[in-house]
Protein backbone atom coordinates (compact mmCIF):
# COMPACT_ATOMS: atom_id res chain seq x y z
CA UNK A 1 0.00 0.00 0.00
CA UNK A 2 2.55 2.69 0.88
CA UNK A 3 4.39 1.73 -2.84
CA UNK A 4 1.24 2.58 -4.33
CA UNK A 5 0.50 5.81 -2.04
CA UNK A 6 4.39 7.52 -2.79
CA UNK A 7 3.83 6.57 -6.86
CA UNK A 8 0.29 8.13 -6.91
CA UNK A 9 1.74 11.14 -4.61
CA UNK A 10 4.57 11.48 -7.62
CA UNK A 11 1.67 11.03 -10.04
CA UNK A 12 -0.11 13.79 -8.41
CA UNK A 13 2.66 15.87 -8.43
CA UNK A 14 3.44 15.55 -11.86
CA UNK A 15 -0.29 16.05 -12.64
CA UNK A 16 -0.88 19.08 -10.93
CA UNK A 17 2.14 20.78 -12.20
CA UNK A 18 0.79 21.25 -15.50
CA UNK A 19 -0.06 24.83 -15.46
CA UNK A 20 -3.32 24.86 -17.19
CA UNK A 21 -3.14 29.09 -17.13
CA UNK A 22 0.16 29.43 -19.02
CA UNK A 23 -0.99 26.51 -21.41
CA UNK A 24 -4.56 28.15 -22.19
CA UNK A 25 -2.79 31.49 -22.26
CA UNK A 26 -0.40 30.68 -25.04
CA UNK A 27 -3.39 28.89 -26.71
CA UNK A 28 -5.32 32.11 -26.90
CA UNK A 29 -2.10 34.45 -27.93
CA UNK A 30 -2.62 36.05 -23.91
CA UNK A 31 -0.17 37.54 -22.28
CA UNK A 32 1.67 35.26 -19.65
CA UNK A 33 -0.36 35.09 -16.58
CA UNK A 34 2.41 34.96 -14.55
CA UNK A 35 3.98 38.33 -15.81
CA UNK A 36 0.41 40.11 -16.35
CA UNK A 37 -2.37 41.39 -14.29
CA UNK A 38 -1.83 39.79 -10.74
CA UNK A 39 0.92 37.64 -11.94
CA UNK A 40 -0.86 34.55 -10.66
CA UNK A 41 -1.17 31.70 -13.12
CA UNK A 42 -4.97 31.02 -12.16
CA UNK A 43 -8.15 31.65 -13.28
CA UNK A 44 -9.13 34.75 -11.92
CA UNK A 45 -5.98 36.86 -13.11
CA UNK A 46 -6.80 34.75 -16.65
CA UNK A 47 -10.76 36.02 -16.23
CA UNK A 48 -9.13 39.81 -15.93
CA UNK A 49 -6.34 39.21 -18.69
CA UNK A 50 -8.33 37.39 -21.21
CA UNK A 51 -12.02 36.62 -20.57
CA UNK A 52 -14.50 34.63 -19.68
CA UNK A 53 -13.52 31.45 -22.22
CA UNK A 54 -10.09 30.99 -21.41
CA UNK A 55 -10.66 31.07 -17.51
CA UNK A 56 -13.57 28.87 -17.74
CA UNK A 57 -10.84 26.46 -19.01
CA UNK A 58 -8.27 27.08 -16.83
CA UNK A 59 -10.80 26.67 -14.04
CA UNK A 60 -11.51 22.78 -15.50
CA UNK A 61 -8.28 22.39 -15.55
CA UNK A 62 -7.31 23.11 -12.34
CA UNK A 63 -10.43 21.06 -10.57
CA UNK A 64 -9.63 18.03 -12.97
CA UNK A 65 -5.67 18.28 -11.87
CA UNK A 66 -6.87 17.56 -8.07
CA UNK A 67 -9.77 15.17 -9.31
CA UNK A 68 -8.37 12.60 -11.79
CA UNK A 69 -5.19 11.86 -9.24
CA UNK A 70 -7.78 11.26 -6.05
CA UNK A 71 -10.42 10.09 -7.69
CA UNK A 72 -7.61 7.08 -9.10
CA UNK A 73 -6.22 6.71 -5.84
CA UNK A 74 -9.43 6.39 -3.99
CA UNK A 75 -10.83 3.58 -7.09
CA UNK A 76 -7.08 1.82 -5.91
CA UNK A 77 -8.45 1.23 -2.25
CA UNK A 78 -5.74 4.02 -0.72
CA UNK A 79 -7.18 4.97 2.76
CA UNK A 80 -8.41 8.19 3.42
CA UNK A 81 -5.13 9.91 4.89
CA UNK A 82 -2.96 8.85 1.80
CA UNK A 83 -5.85 10.21 0.02
CA UNK A 84 -5.18 13.55 2.03
CA UNK A 85 -1.43 13.25 1.21
CA UNK A 86 -2.03 12.91 -2.41
CA UNK A 87 -4.38 15.66 -2.65
CA UNK A 88 -1.64 18.02 -0.77
CA UNK A 89 1.10 16.83 -3.66
CA UNK A 90 -1.56 17.55 -6.66
CA UNK A 91 -2.08 21.18 -4.98
CA UNK A 92 1.74 21.24 -4.36
CA UNK A 93 2.13 20.77 -7.97
CA UNK A 94 -0.10 23.50 -8.90
CA UNK A 95 1.69 26.12 -6.43
CA UNK A 96 5.31 25.18 -7.09
CA UNK A 97 5.16 23.12 -11.01
CA UNK A 98 7.99 21.24 -12.07
CA UNK A 99 7.98 22.33 -15.61
CA UNK A 100 7.41 26.19 -15.43
CA UNK A 101 9.80 27.21 -12.71
CA UNK A 102 8.38 26.75 -9.60
CA UNK A 103 6.11 29.70 -9.84
CA UNK A 104 2.84 28.35 -9.94
CA UNK A 105 -1.10 29.27 -8.75
CA UNK A 106 -2.95 29.54 -5.27
CA UNK A 107 -3.71 26.43 -5.58
CA UNK A 108 -7.96 26.58 -5.03
CA UNK A 109 -9.65 25.51 -7.85
CA UNK A 110 -6.96 21.89 -7.60
CA UNK A 111 -7.92 21.69 -3.63
CA UNK A 112 -11.45 21.67 -4.57
CA UNK A 113 -11.27 19.20 -7.73
CA UNK A 114 -9.37 17.06 -5.00
CA UNK A 115 -12.35 17.40 -2.35
CA UNK A 116 -14.86 16.80 -5.45
CA UNK A 117 -14.47 12.69 -5.23
CA UNK A 118 -16.39 13.03 -1.31
CA UNK A 119 -19.51 14.26 -2.93
CA UNK A 120 -21.39 16.68 -4.85
CA UNK A 121 -23.08 18.18 -1.84
CA UNK A 122 -19.61 19.01 -0.35
CA UNK A 123 -18.95 20.83 -4.01
CA UNK A 124 -22.36 22.60 -3.90
CA UNK A 125 -21.64 23.95 -0.25
CA UNK A 126 -18.17 24.95 -1.08
CA UNK A 127 -19.18 26.54 -4.08
CA UNK A 128 -22.54 28.43 -2.28
CA UNK A 129 -19.94 29.88 0.20
CA UNK A 130 -17.97 31.17 -2.19
CA UNK A 131 -20.42 32.84 -4.08
CA UNK A 132 -22.24 34.51 -1.43
CA UNK A 133 -18.80 35.70 0.09
CA UNK A 134 -17.65 37.55 -3.60
CA UNK A 135 -21.35 38.49 -3.96
CA UNK A 136 -20.95 40.32 -0.64
CA UNK A 137 -17.41 42.04 -1.03
CA UNK A 138 -16.10 41.24 -4.28
CA UNK A 139 -13.09 39.45 -3.07
CA UNK A 140 -12.19 36.47 -4.82
CA UNK A 141 -9.31 35.34 -2.16
CA UNK A 142 -11.69 35.53 0.83
CA UNK A 143 -14.41 33.84 -0.99
CA UNK A 144 -11.60 31.28 -1.12
CA UNK A 145 -10.88 31.83 2.62
CA UNK A 146 -13.99 30.94 3.72
CA UNK A 147 -14.37 28.10 1.79
CA UNK A 148 -11.88 26.53 2.25
CA UNK A 149 -12.09 27.04 6.23
CA UNK A 150 -15.52 25.81 6.46
CA UNK A 151 -14.53 23.01 4.28
CA UNK A 152 -13.35 20.37 7.22
CA UNK A 153 -16.94 21.32 8.74
CA UNK A 154 -19.05 20.26 5.78
CA UNK A 155 -17.16 17.41 5.24
CA UNK A 156 -17.69 16.27 9.24
CA UNK A 157 -21.43 16.53 8.48
CA UNK A 158 -21.50 14.80 5.52
CA UNK A 159 -18.24 12.11 5.19
CA UNK A 160 -16.33 12.23 8.73
CA UNK A 161 -13.96 9.85 7.58
CA UNK A 162 -12.60 12.08 5.46
CA UNK A 163 -12.66 15.13 7.72
CA UNK A 164 -8.45 15.09 8.51
CA UNK A 165 -7.54 14.78 4.90
CA UNK A 166 -9.69 17.68 4.20
CA UNK A 167 -8.33 19.36 7.16
CA UNK A 168 -4.79 19.19 5.87
CA UNK A 169 -5.50 20.48 2.90
CA UNK A 170 -7.68 23.53 3.78
CA UNK A 171 -4.39 24.87 6.17
CA UNK A 172 -2.44 24.32 2.71
CA UNK A 173 -4.19 26.88 1.25
CA UNK A 174 -4.71 28.90 3.92
CA UNK A 175 -0.90 29.17 4.49
CA UNK A 176 -0.89 29.93 0.11
CA UNK A 177 -3.08 32.57 0.79
CA UNK A 178 -1.20 34.16 3.71
CA UNK A 179 -0.40 37.28 1.46
CA UNK A 180 -3.72 37.91 0.59
CA UNK A 181 -5.22 37.58 3.97
CA UNK A 182 -2.85 40.62 5.37
CA UNK A 183 -4.13 42.94 2.47
CA UNK A 184 -7.56 42.38 3.00
CA UNK A 185 -6.68 43.11 6.57
CA UNK A 186 -5.05 46.39 4.92
CA UNK A 187 -8.00 46.85 2.55
CA UNK A 188 -5.69 46.83 -0.33
CA UNK A 189 -6.22 43.34 -2.01
CA UNK A 190 -7.96 43.95 -5.73
CA UNK A 191 -11.38 42.91 -6.53
CA UNK A 192 -12.37 40.29 -8.77
CA UNK A 193 -13.85 42.39 -11.36
CA UNK A 194 -10.96 44.78 -11.25
CA UNK A 195 -9.05 44.27 -15.05
CA UNK A 196 -6.23 46.37 -13.92
CA UNK A 197 -5.54 45.34 -10.55
CA UNK A 198 -2.14 44.27 -9.95
CA UNK A 199 -2.91 42.26 -6.41
CA UNK A 200 -4.15 38.98 -6.05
Amino acid sequence: MIPLALLMICVAYLFGSLSSAVVICKAFSLPDPRTAGSKNPGATNVYRIGGRIPALLVLVMDILKGTIPVYSSYFLGLEPVLLGLIAIAACLGHIFPLYFGFKGGKGVATAFGAMLPIGLDLAGLLILSWVIVVFLTGYSSQGALVAVSLAPLFTWLIKPLYTVPVLMLSLLIILRHRENIARLMSRSEGKIWDKGNTKE
